[in-house]
């Protein structure tokens, strides 16, 4: 596991030269909110990273229900038993292994490892604009129907999950990276996510953490590229 330190952001990165799956502490004044819980084996090496740190886990948001975004979720449930779990309406579905889609959705099949054998259950369940702590609660539908973003409102650091990539260059979610193309091929609805990240960019973020690939500071040219191919992109297959 690497960690990197940037601002009030702490990346975790599991498999960083193979396959790079983030998940990140945000540092409150009362301890840590993790984003995201990696893969199955991860737990151990989150709860090290934090007492690191010196300060304890109070938290778990998740920004959307994939499998390398909960795989640890069961394990550190189970070692910090009252720590509340959130995660959007929407994606709380998801965690169940349920892909059927909702009435106003468009008939698009989900992709991506969705959890089958999840026991843990998020008891808060996120909409947009809901704070928790510093951070403020970002709909980003477009990867998986319910993914989240959450920006902390001390220093306009982003936390994306995959709404984009950084590894192998940044790409706006669905669009194909040849040297890291599995957030593309695990992408539920292009159009979508395009509008996510026009909405993201519209945050100014002062630093970009994806769920793959390096943090960026001051990310707002290179999504600004990311989006101008994603238009693109999408406009060559109309």
């Amino acid at each position: 596991m690497r960690i990197i330190h940037e601002k009030t952001v702490y990346q975790l990165t599991f498999l960083p030269h193979l396959f790079p799956v983030n998940c990140y502490f945000v540092e409150e004044e009362d301890g840590l909110t993790l984003i995201d819980a990696a893969l199955p084996y991860s737990w151990k090496k989150i709860i090290e990273a934090a007492d690191s740190i010196g300060k304890k886990i109070t938290k778990i948001i998740l920004t959307h229900a994939h499998e390398d975004h909960v795989g640890s979720l069961d394990a550190l449930k189970k070692a910090i038993p009252d720590i509340p779990i959130y995660i959007s309406k929407r994606d709380a579905k998801l965690m169940t292994g349920d892909c059927t889609l909702e009435l106003n959705e468009p008939n698009l099949p989900i992709r991506g490892a969705v959890p089958k054998k999840l026991k843990t259950r998020a008891n808060i369940l996120l909409k947009e604009g809901d704070k928790i702590g510093s951070l403020i609660a970002i709909s980003a539908q477009g990867h998986t129907p319910g993914s989240m973003a959450f920006l902390d409102t001390r220093n306009n650091s982003l936390i994306a999950g995959d709404a984009f990539q950084t590894r192998g260059g940044i790409a706006v979610a669905g669009q194909l990276r040849l040297w890291f193309p599995f957030p593309a091929m695990a992408t539920w609805n292009k159009q979508a996510a395009l509008e996510s990240a026009r909405k993201l960019r519209g945050y100014f973020p002062s630093l970009l953490a994806a769920g793959h690939g390096p943090m960026l500071k001051q990310p707002v040219t290179a999504m600004d590229g990311a989006i101008a191919r994603a238009e693109q992109n999408l406009e060559n297959t109309k």
